[in-house]
């Protein structure tokens, strides 16, 4: 698989060696995971190029965080600026678990920022996301985004002239009609080598220059805003925030999480147990696809692992049998995209290409196998694995349309544990775990005692304990 994946290498500006450019944030997550189990070095080089020219091109919002779709180029400068929620919430937890694995400030700022435009330009009141800004403004693609020199001098102030040479304003970053996208070609560290600068002394004068912009762009006529709140695309921000939280340690990030999972738990949830698709302004709509479950469930247990709340893992637990019971097909082993209560179509489909998010096939199988293992339920991997089986063969051929199902088969092909921890102090062993990349684990674990079959036996008195475990073998 990876070996697939390298022959397709720009080993210059990262990513694929072609146009137009997508991020594909789960190509990378795979990727980084080989990288570290492996030692892999030429590997984890790309994948660590591949962040940082995207995290300096243009197809990163330099002054307002967050990435545009793709880019049009081999350079990541010329986006489409249609801004997706998918692609960021992917993007918060790629960068979250590279800061974990190579420790760059660099990547705490890419995820950190992510958030924040997220939390600014794309959520409501209720605590939902909405989808998409659109990429035209004022009639124009990237309107919005773009500047003039002189528009630049007018909202600097007293701070123009630095942006030049920091976004290669008439350099590299020249577009069309005397516009430039914002953008770096190096990295802060370089640049502050280069003009004599502290990385502390550059840092508070680029939080200063892109306050400005941004307050001068909040004038500017905005991009169209897609408003509808999808259940998927949500409970794939949740995870982001999630990974952003065992990170950074930043309990706002665990906070939103939570606010927006409590929102799909209520508002999002039909009569009968299921999940409704989308809301839009309070008003749910559109019987849930199978995204919508598999995305949710894979969520929930990311919260139970961050917070050891046992409601988090009964909610994944309560949707998986929901989605067994009406997307799954015996005869195939996998689950269809739509519930057996829709009206019938023509043709039923399966998703099993991962794309730009993950096939709704590969994040169920995925979240089945954790969550068999949380509860010590052999039916849910099994049914995992029989899904991973049907695909297997297919994988080498086209790595990049299987790179969660790859993931999936890393958890069976390399060791993979267990970690328990029980007693008062629980929850802060668990936080000092998060300064470190560690895949191929689930975490367990309660303060008191707990009906979990993984649990059982596992408290010492007033101890705080921690086991490690393979195959229940500790």
């Amino acid at each position: 698989l990876e070996e697939g994946f390298a022959k397709k290498f720009d080993t210059t500006w990262g990513g694929p060696d072609r146009a137009p450019k997508f991020p594909l944030p789960n190509n990378y997550e795979f990727l980084l995971r080989y990288a570290i189990t492996t030692g892999d070095k030429a590997i984890a080089k790309q994948v660590r190029l591949t962040l940082d020219r995207m995290a300096e091109g243009g197809i990163f919002d330099q002054v307002g965080g967050g990435f545009a779709r793709y880019s049009t180029d081999i350079r990541w400068k010329a986006p489409h600026f249609e801004k997706m929620l998918y692609d960021n919430a992917q993007l918060i937890s790629l960068y979250s678990h590279a800061y974990q694995a190579f420790h760059d400030e660099a990547y705490r700022d890419v995820a950190e920022r992510t958030i924040a435009w997220a939390l600014r330009d794309m959520h409501s009141s209720d605590g939902a996301f909405y989808s998409a800004l659109e990429a035209d403004s004022e009639g124009e693609e990237g309107r919005y985004y773009v500047w003039t020199s002189e528009e630049l001098a007018t909202a600097l102030g007293d701070d123009a002239g630095f942006e030049t040479d920091y976004y290669n304003v008439g350099g590299d970053g020249l577009w069309e009609d005397g516009r430039n996208i914002l953008l770096r070609n190096e990295s802060d560290a370089a640049f502050a080598k280069r003009n004599g600068m502290t990385m502390e002394a550059l840092r508070e004068k680029v939080a200063r220059v892109d306050a400005k912009l941004l307050a001068a762009r909040e004038k500017r006529v905005h991009p169209g805003l897609d408003d509808k709140a999808l259940t998927s695309w949500n409970a794939m921000m949740v995870t982001g925030l999630c990974d952003a939280y065992n990170a950074f340690g930043d309990s706002t990030h665990l906070q939103q999480a939570e606010e927006t999972m409590r929102l799909l738990l209520t508002k999002c949830r039909r009569s009968d147990g299921g999940l409704w698709h989308s809301n839009t302004k309070g008003k749910v709509e559109i019987n849930g696809y199978l995204e919508d479950y598999s995305f949710t469930i894979e969520a929930l247990t990311g919260l139970y692992q961050t917070t050891f709340d046992e409601a988090w893992l009964k909610g994944a637990h309560a949707l998986a049998e929901y989605a067994i019971a009406h997307f799954h097909d015996d005869k195939s082993g996998m689950f269809w995209f739509t519930s057996d209560i829709d009206p019938p179509l023509i043709a039923r489909r399966m998703e099993v290409n991962d794309n730009v998010i993950p096939a709704s096939n590969s994040s169920m199988a995925q979240a089945l196998f954790t969550l068999g293992h949380l509860y010590d339920d052999q039916r849910l991997p099994d049914i995992s694995k029989q899904q991973l089986n049907n695909v297997h063969n297919d994988m080498s051929g086209y790595p990049g349309g299987y790179s969660n199902w790859a993931l999936l088969l890393m958890d069976h092909v390399y060791p993979w544990y267990e970690i328990a921890i029980t007693g008062p102090q629980a929850l802060e062993r668990r936080k000092e775990f998060a300064a470190h990349y560690i895949p191929g684990r689930v975490f367990v674990g309660s303060v008191n005692k707990s009906g979990l079959p993984l649990l059982e036996d596992k408290f010492m008195g007033d101890a705080t304990t921690i086991f490690v475990c393979e195959n229940k073998v500790c």
